[in-house]
C-alpha cells in the first residue's frame, strides 16, 4: 500500500536521493525546502514553519504517514540553532496529529556524528528548555567570542535533537500512539553542505583527521537515504528514542569500546 512521506531538506544532498529512492518504491513524497520543492517553506522561522505545516497538510489532505526531518545547516552561525534543532521539533509537534491517524507512522530525523562532538552545554540546555529566543542569543555569544567556539554551534544542535528525541520518544504521543522516532547519525557524506569542506585532497584528508572513517571513507547521499527509509519502514515496529551512528567507525574509534558509563 501506498505511504505519504514528507521530507524537509529534499532539493539536494540526502533530502534529494531519498525523494527519489521512494518515488521510485511507488510512494507518495511530499518534498520541504527553501526552493525546488513541493512546499517551499523556511525552516529557520516560526512563520516558516507553520506553512510549511499548514501547506503539507493541506496538499495531504491531512493525512501523512511518515516524518523525514533532513533538513539542516552546518553553518557556525545562529541561524543553524534554528532550523537543526527548532525546525525539526516544531515540525514533528505540527504533524503529530496527523501521523497518529496512520496505520504505520514513523518519523526519522537527520542528525550527525557531530553530536559525539564537544558542544557548549549551555546552548544545548537552552535548546532542550525550547527557548528559541535564548537559545539564538547564546549562539550569537559564541559567534561574537569566536576562537573558534562558534564551531560548537552544530554539534550542539546535533547533540541536543538526539537527547530530545530520546525524551519524547517513550511518551504516549509517541510510543503510546505507536510512533517511532529515531535518528540517523552519519559521518562525512558527499552532499553540496560538504563540498568547501571536501573539495581538495589535503581539505579531505585533514577532515578525515578529525572525523576518522575507516570502513570505506566518505560516503555518498544513497547510503544515508537508504538507512532512513528502512527506519521509516513498517518492518521497524520497535526500534526507538534511537541515533544509529552511520559514520565509516567514527564512534568506534573516538569513543571505543565502554560507552555505557
Amino acid at each position: 500500500m501506498t505511504r505519504t512521506f514528507v521530507v524537509t531538506g529534499s532539493a539536494s544532498g540526502i533530502g534529494l536521493v531519498t525523494c527519489q529512492l521512494l518515488k521510485a518504491q511507488g510512494e507518495r513524497v511530499i518534498g520541504i525546502d527553501i526552493h525546488n520543492a513541493d512546499i517551499i517553506a523556511d525552516l529557520s522561522t516560526v512563520e516558516g514553519r507553520t506553512l510549511a505545516v499548514s501547506q503539507t497538510l493541506e496538499k495531504s489532505n491531512g493525512s501523512i504517514d511518515v516524518l523525514i526531518a533532513n533538513a539542516g545547516l552546518a553553518l557556525p552561525i545562529s541561524k543553524t540553532v534554528s532550523v537543526n534543532f527548532f525546525g525539526v521539533v516544531d515540525l514533528v509537534n505540527g504533524f503529530l496529529g496527523a501521523l497518529a491517524k496512520s496505520r504505520a507512522p514513523r518519523i526519522v530525523v537527520t542528525s550527525s556524528m557531530a553530536s559525539l562532538m564537544p558542544n557548549d552545554a549551555e546552548l544545548v540546555d537552552l535548546m532542550l528548555k525550547l527557548d528559541e529566543v535564548a537559545a539564538l542569543k547564546r549562539a550569537d555569544v559564541l559567534v561574537e567570542q569566536g576562537g573558534g567556539l562558534e564551531q560548537l554551534i552544530y554539534g550542539s544542535t546535533k547533540r541536543a535533537i538526539g537527547r530530545w528525541i530520546r525524551r519524547v520518544a517513550p511518551l504516549p504521543t509517541f510510543a503510546g500512539a505507536g510512533i517511532p522516532i529515531n535518528a540517523i547519525g552519519p559521518g562525512i557524506v558527499e552532499t553540496p553542505m560538504t563540498k568547501d569542506m571536501i573539495a581538495t585532497e589535503e581539505a579531505r584528508a585533514g577532515l578525515l583527521q578529525v572525523v576518522p572513517m575507516p570502513l570505506n571513507g566518505i560516503m555518498e547521499p544513497v547510503v544515508i537515504a537508504n538507512a532512513l527509509i528502512w527506519l521509516a519502514g513498517e518492518e521497524n515496529s520497535h526500534m526507538t528514542g534511537q541515533t544509529i551512528y552511520i559514520d565509516g567507525g567514527s564512534d568506534v574509534v573516538l569513543r571505543g569500546d565502554d560507552i555505557w558509563h
